[in-house]
């Protein structure tokens, strides 16, 4: 497998002329790109940076954070990419943690910087601004002549460090090599059926394994990034018009906000033909709402991880709504019951945690400095994700949540996915996720949060549940109507802030169910 670095060279030897890179009006091809890139190592040079440090970046999707990107892979640097809304504490854990040598931020950024600690005992990046004395520009750290850049490292050096959420403990560092890294962007290529000088929203950001993912699958295919700093409706839909993008590789709620936003009907996205999601199940009522409007040619459900890029793929996800699919291209997948051994194979149809092959092309070997974390991940040979699901007669996969999300009410396991999923579908439903709330009785109620777009209350959306098969134990016992459904940054629905009642209701906050449901 080639590193990243001989992997880009390969890449400007290919298609030297085709469009790289798109920023606002900075259009670069590869062989443009690459004069900037070989700039910027020998700038990292200059700061003393050598193959093996971090580079800890807090930058959106910008040119300057994906030719850092790149210049990392040709010197052999870890880039180590935070939220650029991270807090003071967290890039002061992030710098101790990776042992950072550097650090590079923007405007939207320094302020949580400058309030934080450890970043004043490294050498500072500035990007897109003036820098302050004993920092450098960006804009001086990769202008001026240079050689071009050779790669120097090999495809078993670490290519990058991605840092979990961190929902329920300090986030863990995942460090990822060069040749996980390409082989997950070969396979994301494959798996999307991506032809050659494809178009994408370079929106999912780059600490996230989705953006990363797309930066590299577009080099493999001439293909063209184009920069979205941050997610905006009306800049997406005017991009994706205006740069004719062909493929989008979202988290649903994205494209939830994209399908409603007043601008999508006048907007041409005629130029859209695969669609693609991960980070999160999507709902049947959305999976429907988009198959109309963009007939595309493929619409893909990925089912991964930071560690493991792909679980498995579903190449027809509103065929079979609901299912991952099976095993990618560079792994295997199983589904191990919650009680037993850890080499069983739960049945078709029994819920279990799912686990995949802990030696695919595309895994992590281990969490960065947290033995305990990567003991408890990996047990003979398999990586447990934490996820719950099972498969179907057919050998396809279902995500049913996280086995810290499983609700047990009453006796009864209840995945929140499956309720989402019904609730969803009906008409005045805009958003909904569903908890498990402390219940004296039941030990835990199903209470299902619920963002209207129009007219309706508990009693329809019971008989709307009811209406649609789920068994009595599985019908949420409370509804609660709110203004907007807590999301990380990436889109992932927060049901932890649900459960700590950290929401905005609406007036009434909530409407108990009566009857039998309630019983």
């Amino acid at each position: 497998m080639l590193d990243l670095g001989t992997s880009f060279l390969a890449s400007v030897s290919r298609d030297p002329r085709a469009l790289a890179i798109v920023d606002g009006d900075t259009r670069l091809t590869y062989a443009e790109w690459y004069a900037v890139i070989s700039a910027t190592v020998a700038g990292l040079d200059r700061l003393g940076l050598k193959p093996g440090d971090h580079l800890v970046t807090v930058l959106q999707n910008r040119l300057e954070a994906a030719t850092l990107h790149w210049a990392c892979q040709f010197a052999g640097i870890v880039i180590t990419p935070i939220n650029w809304r991270a807090r003071p504490d967290e890039i002061d854990f992030a710098v101790a943690d990776a042992e950072a040598c550097a650090i590079a931020y923007e405007p939207v950024s320094a302020e949580s910087l400058r309030a934080s600690e450890g970043p004043g005992r490294i050498p500072r990046i500035a990007v897109g601004m003036a820098s302050n004395p004993g920092e450098t520009a960006f804009s001086d750290l990769a202008t001026g002549e240079s050689a071009p850049a050779k790669p120097r490292t090999d495809a078993e050096a670490i290519s990058l460090m991605l840092y979990t959420s961190g929902t329920t403990a300090k986030p863990k560092g995942v460090p990822r090599q060069h040749r996980a890294e390409r082989a997950a962007a070969l396979a994301h290529v494959a798996q999307n059926l991506y032809g050659r000088a494809e178009r994408t929203l370079g929106v999912m950001p780059l600490y996230h394994t989705m953006g990363v993912r797309s930066l590299l699958a577009m080099s493999l295919i001439g293909g063209t990034f184009v920069c979205l700093p941050r997610f905006d409706v009306a800049s997406a839909l005017r991009l994706i018009a205006s740069e004719r993008i062909t493929n989008l590789y979202l988290v649903p709620t994205l494209y939830h906000d994209l399908v409603h936003h007043p601008d999508f009907p006048t907007t041409d996205t005629g130029s859209v033909r695969k669609l693609g999601f991960a980070g999160a199940p999507m709902t049947d009522g959305l999976l429907a709402r988009l198959t109309e409007a963009f007939r595309p040619d493929l619409f893909v459900n990925h089912y991964g991880s930071s560690e493991v890029y792909t679980f498995t793929v579903n190449h027809e996800a509103a065929a079979k709504p609901g299912s991952a699919g099976r095993a990618g291209l560079n792994t295997m997948v199983r589904i191990v019951p919650l009680t037993g051994a850890p080499d069983a194979t739960a049945a078709p149809g029994e819920e279990g945690e799912i686990a995949v092959i802990a030696s695919g092309d595309e895994a992590f070997e281990g969490y960065w400095r947290r033995p305990e974390a990567t003991a408890k991940a990996f047990r003979e040979g398999w990586y447990f994700t934490g996820d719950t699901g099972f498969a179907d007669a057919d050998g396809d996969i279902f995500v049913t949540g996280r086995v810290d999300d499983m609700i047990i009410t009453g006796g009864e396991n209840v995945s929140p996915v499956e309720i989402e999923s019904r609730l969803s579908l009906h008409p005045a439903v805009s958003e909904v996720a569903v908890v498990g709330l402390r219940d004296e009785r039941w030990g835990r109620i199903v209470a299902a949060f619920v963002k209207r777009s129009g007219g309706v209350d508990a009693a329809a959306l019971d008989a709307h549940c009811r209406a649609g098969g789920l068994p009595s134990h599985k019908l949420p016992r409370r509804y609660v109507f709110v203004d907007e459904i807590p999301k990380s940054p990436v889109g992932k629905l927060l049901r932890r802030q649900l459960v700590a009642g950290e929401y905005v209701a609406e007036t009434p906050p909530e409407t108990p169910i009566k009857g039998p449901a309630a019983a």
